[in-house]
C-alpha cells in the first residue's frame, strides 16, 4: 500500500474520476478545468445535488430511529441556510422569494426517493464524504471523495455514491462505473482493501446500480489512468489539448474559449502546467 504525506498532498496535484472523465470526452475541456482551472457559472441543479448530499451526509448523526423522511425533509431549509451562510453567492441564483421556494420544493421528492431505496435506520457508515488520495504504483496521485462507505459485521466494505438524476440506460453505465472503478483502486491503494460492492442511488428514477469489484478491476482501471496521464503529460509538454465535439458540447459552459466553436483559447499558465506535472512525482 502507497500513501502520500499530508505535506505531499499539500503541494502536489492529483487526478480525480471526473478529470480522467473530461480528458476522455474532450482534452481541452480537461485543460480549462485542471490546467487553466477557469470558472464556471453556477447552476441550480447541482446546487441542489450539493444540498440533497448534505442531507443526507449530516442525517446519519441522528440516532438511528430518528433517520426518518420526516427528518431529513425538516433539515432541507436548515441546510440551505448553513450553505448560504458559508457562501451567501448562492442566494444570487434565485431572483425571488418565490423562485428559491420552488427550487427547494424541488428536492424534496428527490429524499423521499432515497428512503424508497434504503432505511438509514439500519446502517451505520464509517466514512461520509470520505476523501482518499494515495498513489499508484507508478507514482500517479489519485483522489477523490466517497459520498459513503458502510462496512458489514464480516468487515466487508460498500462504496455508496448518490446521484440526483436518473439511471442511465446500459449502453451509458460505463461512464458511472468507472467512477465507481476508480474509488475501489483508490482505497484498495490508500487502505490495502478492496470493497466487496460499489453502489450508486439515483434519486432521480429511484433505481440502484451495484458493482462488485475485482483484483482485475483495479488492474485495468490503473492502466487505464495511467495511459491517460501518458496521453495528458504530451499535451502540457506540447501545449496542444485538441477539442472533441460531442454530445456533451450543449452543455459546456468553456464554448468562448473553444475553436469548435468559432472561440480563442487563452494562453496556458505555466505554473499552472508545472502544478499539474506534479500529479506524477
Amino acid at each position: 500500500m502507497v500513501s502520500t504525506s499530508s505535506h505531499t498532498q499539500a503541494r502536489t496535484a492529483a487526478l480525480s474520476p471526473s478529470r480522467v472523465k473530461d480528458f476522455h470526452n474532450c482534452p481541452l475541456k480537461f485543460r480549462f478545468r485542471m490546467v487553466d482551472q477557469l470558472p464556471e457559472p453556477p447552476s441550480t441543479a447541482a446546487l441542489r445535488g450539493t444540498l440533497i448530499h448534505a442531507v443526507l451526509e449530516h442525517m446519519f448523526d441522528a440516532a438511528p430511529e430518528a433517520r426518518t423522511e420526516a427528518h431529513a425533509q425538516a433539515a432541507l431549509p436548515r441546510e440551505w441556510e448553513a450553505h448560504v451562510h458559508a457562501h451567501p453567492q448562492a442566494r444570487e441564483l434565485f431572483s425571488s422569494d418565490a423562485e428559491l421556494h420552488e427550487w427547494l420544493e424541488s428536492a424534496r421528492p428527490l429524499l423521499s426517493s432515497y428512503f424508497r431505496v434504503e432505511n438509514p435506520q439500519f446502517l451505520q457508515p464509517i466514512g461520509r464524504e470520505k476523501y482518499v488520495r494515495t498513489q499508484l504504483p507508478s507514482g500517479i496521485a489519485i483522489h477523490g471523495f466517497i459520498d459513503r462507505l458502510d462496512e458489514a459485521s464480516n468487515g466487508a466494505l460498500r462504496v455508496v455514491d448518490y446521484k440526483s438524476g436518473k439511471s442511465p440506460s446500459p449502453r451509458f453505465q460505463d461512464e458511472y462505473l468507472f467512477q465507481m472503478r476508480f474509488y475501489a483502486t483508490a482505497l484498495f491503494y490508500q487502505e490495502g482493501t478492496l470493497p466487496a460492492r460499489t453502489q450508486l442511488i439515483f434519486l432521480k428514477d429511484s433505481r440502484v446500480l451495484t458493482y462488485d469489484p475485482t483484483e482485475l478491476d483495479v488492474q485495468s482501471l490503473r492502466a487505464e489512468v495511467e495511459t491517460a496521464w501518458r496521453e495528458i503529460k504530451l499535451r502540457l509538454e506540447s501545449g496542444v489539448f485538441e477539442p472533441t465535439p460531442n454530445r456533451l458540447c450543449d452543455w459546456c459552459t468553456f464554448k468562448q474559449y473553444c475553436p469548435a466553436f468559432g472561440g480563442a483559447e487563452p494562453e496556458i499558465p505555466a505554473d499552472r502546467v508545472r502544478h499539474v506535472l506534479t500529479v506524477q512525482s
